[in-house]
């Protein structure tokens, strides 16, 4: 499993492969004639796609396996008027309602067109669910799948509706591309490469598991057998900020003077942000029924954040006599870069009869620096963390009538994460002992450990590297099968298993720390940490459910039931009151296997129309997920506490890798109605009651020696509601608006919260304060006034309420006040886009400008001193001469480009 490619490429070599519709909608209605009588027998084709049913005794139609998109639909029967529906709207897991009347022919071949409207709101729905197509995406002033994510309602920097970071469920294309690590997606996705995206942040169907607070599906685009379709993108950009980058403080003994928040950045240079982009589609010449979609993507942000050359690692400072001595050029360099090559490739074969069999390969390289305030006068002294992730695999989808469906995916997952100065080490000795010094040839052993003094600079760091150095790797195989029946006229029942076995690898390559060999204090190496990575697991996990989505005239019901299974296939000490074996005459204590993990997760909604266009839904839940794989392995070797009961070392948290999953019951009751024509509103109100979230308890062993351990205590609640105001029309200006009220409260922020508290004095016990990111109000706006084939503008207002801190009154031990008591600053910020359309030849271009911080808000919920409240200003005045620009969200953004996209018919 270490090799990324070997096992799906033996099967690809005997294959035609490519994207398979893994994520699919229904469309249905009925058909009648002008006396309202069912037209028994009508055809229904969906154009361009080969699906289609017929009419049966009552005129009432499904058809399944519908690819997300906007089609045209065919309705044809002998003695009426052909009508073609165009800008039919399908979904994935949603079922598009589509009523005709067909007319008494009077011409023969007579054909009528009209033009579909897609409804404001969606009253058929269950639960809260923001669908984004193609066509919504391009508008949007955004540039990756989690800008777009964190612009719907209930959703704040990643969480949703005040949970945790990683309690989302990523898919694309319906397959998991979480990294079982840190629950976190392995995969950054461009707009360019997605067909629509659906954000789920109330209740969830039993499909989707391994999550406690949403649902985020990306179904990439696919070719076209009829057509190639090419399209391209570049812009370039910076960050703008001229005469907002400075604040004024006063010193009680330096009097007034100015610090900038954000050195540097005075000059404008485009070159600051790139991004080159290109896709082709379209049938693959000498292969019968075959498409092919290729995308690549250059991506390049130096960032905002600047760094000054003064010295360079190998600088030699006399600090016993504080004289410097500076080499570096004076160079201003960029400390926060993302360097990001991004690819997709999908092969798409349907010339068995009803099978289609499909390859898809999602990948990305990435070198990032994050900014180290410390080393802002050596900047080449940071460390910079590189990612290789893919992920790809196969497909097959059998259709075994227009009722009945099978799917079957392979995929694998690899993410493979590097974060150091250095990778080599050096020449390792074979008779070197448990710590021993840095090689001869080890790149650290020039420039040696950081240091600065705390008179030069307020500390500033002026010589030596970084000695930070992490891996993580993970391998994952995830196989996921399912089978589709239209069992009646109103049941639409799924049912699937899923099984994932991974293999994670993460740590210390090799420690890089001052060690003392023969009685020297110097820079080594702890051989303890040497090996490719630290700690190896190999976890199993899977799932079986089954789904019935009921629809009975305008009742829609969801039902499901979800079985999950974790083995975390490792070991845990028998006894831990003698954790590591080691206490003489206890009861011996050895390794056990962890157990295995079984729970059972209900779901129910329910949409129930009271009005014509208005409906009320309520829905249900219970979710499950184990927590980040790499909090609960990390530190997991017991044998470390052989010393413990001595109580004169700290080994911190030990991990714990038989944890329970995480549990959250969710409840959710919203009215959704169309209020005029051109006016859609969305209520929902909801709670979430979350259990057994990963905390800390406190083991006392036999010799009443005291560990920490990772285990189920922690919880919390989360209550709202979203109101949400859509206007389409009836002219040229559409606008939208949601806001979100929520309370997210529970006993920490963090699973080593209470570690935390103990080791500083401080109460460890349990009480219900606001999460870090309990955002109490937050307000979303949308602009877009759009003139066809001319131009198009469109602004988004963000307001959002400032969220908790814990202020102090003084400096030193009890100077807190209650945790999370105090609140940041509110904040608005505001985000355009500006486009022209114009076509020249055959190839539609848009040229376009984005501008994002539009009036270059400095504060968005980041850092604020603890004594003021405010990230400007202290009662320190020393603190404040040294301000860390990482602390205030990125100033203003302008970038300015042009894309291309045109059409040739085979």
């Amino acid at each position: 499993m270490r090799r990324p490619f070997i096992g799906l490429l033996f099967v690809l070599c005997g294959t035609m492969a490519g994207s398979a519709w893994a994520q699919t909608g229904k469309l249905a209605g009925r058909i009648t004639d002008e006396r309202g009588d069912p037209v028994v027998g009508a055809t229904v084709l969906i154009v361009d796609t080969g699906l289609g049913t017929a009419a049966d005794l009552n005129g009432d139609y499904a058809v399944i396996r519908i690819p997300p998109g906007t089609y045209s639909v065919r309705f044809s029967s002998v003695g009426y008027q052909t009508q073609i529906v165009e800008g039919v709207l399908i979904t994935s897991n949603n079922t598009t309602t589509l009523d005709v009347t067909l007319r008494e022919e009077v011409i023969q071949g007579e054909e009528v067109v009209v033009t579909a409207e897609r409804p404001l709101v969606d009253v058929s729905l269950t639960s809260s669910i923001q669908t984004l197509t193609r066509e919504d995406i391009d508008v949007l002033p955004v540039q990756q799948l989690d800008e777009i994510v964190n612009l719907q309602a209930g959703v704040v920097d990643g969480h949703f509706r005040g949970g945790r970071l990683g309690e989302v469920q990523y898919q694309v294309d319906g397959v998991s591309v979480n990294n079982p690590f840190n629950n976190a997606s392995t995969l950054t996705l461009d707009r360019s490469v997605l067909q629509e995206v659906q954000v789920i942040s109330g209740t969830f169907d039993a499909e989707y598991g391994q999550a406690l607070s949403g649902v985020v599906n990306a179904v990439l685009r696919s070719g076209d057998e009829d057509r190639y379709e090419f399209s391209a993108e570049v812009f370039m950009g910076d960050y703008v900020s001229p005469g907002n980058d400075s604040t004024v403080i006063v010193d009680r003994f330096e009097g007034p003077m100015t610090v900038a928040l954000f050195p540097h950045i005075d000059d404008i240079d485009p070159a600051t942000r790139q991004n080159y982009q290109a896709s082709l589609s379209g049938p693959l010449p000498l292969a019968p029924r075959t498409t092919f979609l290729l995308s690549g993507q250059r991506f390049v942000d130096l960032g905002h954040l600047m760094g000054e050359r003064r010295f360079r690692p190998t600088d030699r400072n006399d600090f016993e006599q504080r004289v410097f001595n500076p080499t570096g050029d004076g160079a201003i360099v960029p400390m926060d870069f993302d360097k990001q090559w991004s690819w997709l490739g999908k092969l798409t074969n349907r010339s068995i009869p009803n099978v289609q069999l499909s390859y898809q390969a999602v990948g990305n390289y990435i070198e990032r620096q994050n900014y180290n305030h410390a080393f802002r006068f050596n900047p080449d002294g940071q460390k910079t963390a590189k990612q290789f992730s893919i992920v790809h695999g196969l497909d097959w989808t059998h259709t075994l009538s227009d009722r009945l469906f099978y799917e079957l995916s392979l995929r694998q997952n690899y993410f493979d994460y590097k974060d150091m100065k250095y990778e080599d080490l050096g020449t390792i000795p074979e008779d070197a002992g448990k710590q021993f010094p840095l090689p001869e040839d080890s790149p650290y052993r020039a420039p040696g450990p950081p240091r600065g003094d705390a008179n030069y600079e307020e500390g500033a760091i002026v010589q030596g590297v970084d000695l930070g150095r992490f891996v993580q790797r993970t391998n994952a195989l995830v196989f996921k099968g399912t089978v589709t029946s239209q069992a009646t006229k109103t049941h639409l029942l799924k049912a699937g298993v899923e099984l994932q076995r991974a293999r994670l690898s993460f740590g210390t390559p090799g420690r890089v720390d001052q060690v003392v060999v023969d009685g020297i204090q110097q820079l080594g190496v702890v051989r303890d940490t040497l090996g490719a990575e630290v700690n190896h697991y190999e976890p199993v996990s899977g799932a079986a459910f089954i789904q019935d989505r009921i629809e009975w005239r305008d009742l829609r019901v969801r039902v499901g039931l979800r079985l999950e299974y974790f083995d975390a296939n490792a070991t845990i000490p028998s006894d831990l009151q003698n954790p590591a074996n080691s206490i003489d005459g206890a009861p011996p204590s050895l390794p056990k296997p962890t157990s295995v993990k079984l729970a059972l997760a209900p779901r129910l909604g329910i949409s129930f129309p009271i009005l014509d266009r208005a409906s009320v839904f309520f829905s249900y839940g219970h979710f499950y997920q184990m927590p980040g794989l790499g909090q609960i392995f990390s530190n997991a070797d017991y044998s470390v506490l052989e010393d413990l009961q001595a109580g004169a070392v700290d080994y911190g948290v030990m991990g714990n890798p038989d944890l329970k999953p995480e549990f959250t019951a969710q409840y959710e009751f919203g009215f959704k109605s169309e209020l005029t024509p051109f006016l859609g509103l969305d209520l929902s109100l909801f709670y979430k009651d979350i259990r057994d979230l990963l905390g800390v308890e406190f083991v006392q062993t036999y010799t009443a020696a005291e560990y920490a351990r990772l285990t189920n205590v922690d919880f919390g609640g989360v209550r709202g509601f979203t109101l949400a105001l859509d206007q389409r029309g009836p002219g040229p200006l559409s606008t939208s608006i949601d806001y979100t009220l929520q309370v997210a409260t529970g006993n920490s922020s963090d699973p080593r919260e209470t570690a935390n508290r103990a080791a500083a004095g401080e109460d460890p016990r349990p009480r219900q304060v606001p999460f870090n990111w309990d955002q109490r109000h937050t307000l979303n706006g949308t602009l877009i006034w759009y003139q066809p084939d001319n131009f198009a503008v469109t602004a988004i207002v963000r307001y959002a309420s400032g969220q908790p801190y814990t202020p102090t009154i003084s400096t030193g031990f009890g100077a807190e006040l209650e945790a999370n008591s105090g609140r940041k600053p509110d904040y608005v910020t505001v985000d355009l886009r500006a486009e022209k359309f114009f076509r020249v030849g055959a190839v539609n271009w848009t040229a376009f400008v984005r501008v994002f911080n539009l009036f270059d808000q400095h504060f968005a919920n980041g850092f604020v001193y603890a004594d003021t409240g405010s990230p400007f200003f202290t009662l320190n005045p020393a603190q404040q001469r040294n301000p860390n620009p990482a602390r205030l969200n990125p100033p203003r953004r302008v970038e300015i480009g042009i894309s291309l996209r045109g059409v040739v018919p085979r």
